[in-house]
């Protein structure tokens, strides 16, 4: 979540319009995040998430995201569910930009997860993925390896230190060698930070920001996971807290048990997952508007977990 695009009173003069809802009297934008313009709106007695997609999501892939969160929803999985304005759609236009509004989600973010956070994380993937499992829908990944390439081509070159370009392309090029085959699929989260990720009252409530959902490697998913949650950050640098690796991946297999072959394959897919976001990081901090309301997040984070999963091997590395 971030803001890149400022409304005012009419644009929720618009939406008041637009919507069954109670009349919206207050709105504040959302600093939190990188990708889209989001905005809490209140009426008297209700909130709601306003979102305006912008960067990298094709508008052709947002109807994706709606069905998916509506359908999650209808199997109670706890997250945003996309409102239908009076015409019946899920969408509309704001600054001649596509955007929706969706449920508010009751919690916050837990900026320090401790073991039993990571164990209900982890059960609550498991049931991501097993409901997902038996939704009909359809995306590709578009952050996938094979896609990375293209960010680092247009992020403005000269001022990337030669170290750096460097080593992003012989990681890369090493993935894609080393990228597993085969492995069981399915609509996956994407994107598991631990701001999308609400407790409440210390207990787990659900997940927000479906936007980088697609079709790929369930145990992506868990890398990416593993990125995200499970490292500490001590003296300025990131260490990997095995036992949280080790409470994630127990609480998952309480829903669904992880293969041989996927557990073997938990190294090159965590590499990748850092690689990911060490691209996207560095794109955004050298590409992003001076004028957007965001905090930009430092590669630096990534570039360090990188080291840490090249000097790593095996699935047990991860959990002893």
């Amino acid at each position: 979540m971030a803001v890149y695009t400022k409304i005012n009173k009419k644009d929720i003069s618009f939406i008041n319009k637009k919507f069954e809802i109670d009349k919206i009297i207050n709105f504040n934008g959302i600093k939190k995040g990188i990708e889209n313009t989001n905005y809490l709106l209140k009426s008297k007695n209700e909130k709601f998430i306003l979102t305006i997609f912008e960067k990298r999501v094709s508008r052709k892939e947002i109807p994706f995201f709606m069905k998916l969160m509506d359908q999650l929803n209808n199997y109670r999985i706890n997250c945003p569910k996309p409102l239908k304005n009076k015409n019946g759609n899920y969408l509309i236009r704001i600054k001649n930009k596509t955007a929706c509004i969706v449920s508010y989600l009751k919690g916050k973010d837990k900026q320090n997860l401790n073991l039993k956070n990571c164990y209900e994380i982890g059960k609550n993937i498991g049931k991501l993925h097993a409901s997902s499992k038996k939704i009909k829908l359809y995306r590709k990944n578009s952050m996938s390896i094979n896609n990375l390439n293209s960010l680092l081509k247009n992020t403005k070159s000269k001022k990337i230190p030669s170290k750096l370009r460097s080593l992003l392309k012989k990681n890369l090029t090493e993935i894609k060698i080393n990228w597993p085959k085969n492995l069981p699929k399915g609509i996956i989260h994407g994107d598991l930070f631990i701001d999308n990720i609400f407790f409440d009252k210390k207990k787990f409530v659900g997940f927000i920001d479906f936007y980088f959902s697609c079709n790929d490697y369930l145990m992506y998913e868990i890398a990416i996971s593993i990125n995200a949650l499970c490292f500490d950050k001590k003296r300025n640098k990131f260490v990997l807290n095995n036992k949280k690796v080790k409470n994630l991946i127990k609480g998952y297999q309480t829903v669904r048990k992880i293969s041989k072959k996927e557990k073997n394959a938990l190294n090159i897919l965590c590499k990748g997952a850092a690689l990911r976001y060490l691209f996207t990081r560095t794109y955004d901090y050298f590409n992003t508007p001076k004028t957007a309301l965001i905090k930009i997040k430092d590669p630096k984070e990534y570039y360090q977990k990188l080291i840490i999963h090249n000097n790593l091997k095996t699935y047990k590395d991860y959990l002893n």
